[in-house]
């Protein structure tokens, strides 16, 4: 297997799968993952629902933008990012230049079969409907593809095919 030379950036709905093919990604390929819900988490000390609720989504995705350039000085890793995170262009730009973007996509049922369960979805809180998360990827979906170097559509795929298939592509 090959080193990584440059990040790989992991786009999608939420929901699809980014976060556990991060992680056998991770693995076949012995690098660090990192998630970068988790990491604004950690670093606000509070759930994405509270910073949406106490500080807005403008201020999120700024965190997200601010993010972007830790990870730029880091060594080359897979990094799950956030649903919304392509939704700015800035975000996307700044992905372009650190490494790959690979978008995870699967239908609106099978994402909402993944997150129906979800409480920490603040995007979904009161819809949580396929046909809301169809509404909304149909949105996002313009985003998604512009963003994206390679496309790997995840129904059927448990996480560690989903990464093989990443493997096979860089």
């Amino acid at each position: 297997m090959k080193n990584l030379t440059e990040h790989v950036f992991l786009i999608g709905f939420m929901g699809v799968g980014k976060t556990s093919t991060s992680r056998a990604l991770s693995r076949q390929l012995n690098v660090k993952e990192i998630d970068t819900d988790a990491m604004i988490v950690d670093k606000a000390g509070m759930a994405i629902s509270d910073i949406f609720a106490k500080q807005g989504e403008e201020a999120f995705r700024q965190m997200e933008t601010a993010l972007l350039d830790e990870i730029a000085a880091m060594k080359p890793c897979i990094v799950s990012c956030g649903g919304g995170m392509v939704m700015r262009p800035e975000n996307v730009e700044k992905m372009k230049k650190q490494g790959k973007i690979v978008l995870l996509s699967a239908t609106p049922e099978t994402i909402y079969s993944h997150v129906k369960d979800s409480t920490a979805r603040p995007l979904l809180n009161g819809n949580m409907n396929v046909e809301y998360i169809a509404g909304l990827m149909k949105q996002r979906e313009p985003a998604y593809e512009a963003a994206a170097d390679y496309k790997i559509v995840t129904d059927e795929l448990n996480p560690r095919k989903v990464a093989e298939k990443i493997t096979q592509l860089l």
